[in-house]
């Protein structure tokens, strides 16, 4: 399959999971998260802001626990800048923060930059991966061209309500996940062709 037609059978399969299945399928991924990575030592954690309507994952669970248990640690939302075609970040200062940005995803109106070379731990969305830790997207390459920016040493953990799937094609400029959450399973992913 190409990349194309796993985004839209992945689509379709997110839209068909009914409200029941989707928020314990959430919480689970938010439970595993917490279970597997210590956060003692990682001082910025950027994540991505859920479409709750296209069934993303929900990160709210995380980030509100994060910042009740973890209040060390600072969290970095995304901003699309549709005029340098990226992805800026901005520390998370609360919900007055943020508005409806493109493709009505919240986003920050206004904050603190955050350097990606400062960034430890990234919550990557997808819709689908694989076990050498390629992911399908939306299409964009926003996330690709993001990761590119951040350290080497930067936990690249992407979040899915789905098991992995086989081979997903890959693209130069694709950057590898190193982990994957999904509500049965934690995975450490291994890329072997870099």
């Amino acid at each position: 399959m190409t990349k194309a037609e796993i985004r839209q059978v992945y689509l379709t399969k997110r839209k068909t999971l009914d409200e029941a299945e989707y928020l314990h399928g959430c919480q689970r991924i938010c439970d595993h998260f917490f279970s597997a990575f210590d956060l003692s030592f990682t001082k910025t954690l950027h994540t991505f802001l859920p479409l709750v309507d296209n069934k993303e994952p929900d990160t709210w669970l995380i980030i509100d626990r994060i910042r009740r248990e973890f209040p060390q640690v600072r969290i970095s939302i995304p901003k699309i800048n549709p005029k340098k075609n990226e992805i800026e970040s901005y520390y998370f200062e609360g919900l007055d923060q943020l508005q409806e940005g493109n493709w009505g995803i919240k986003e920050p109106k206004q904050g603190i930059a955050t350097n990606p070379r400062d960034i430890d731990v990234v919550l990557v969305p997808m819709l689908a991966f694989d076990v050498r830790g390629h992911r399908v997207g939306y299409g964009k390459g926003y996330y690709d061209r993001f990761l590119s920016t951040c350290r080497p040493d930067c936990e690249k953990i992407g979040l899915s309500l789905f098991p992995p799937m086989g081979n997903i094609p890959i693209e130069e400029s694709d950057i590898p996940l190193d982990w994957c959450i999904t509500p049965d399973k934690i995975y450490k992913l291994s890329s072997s062709d870099l």
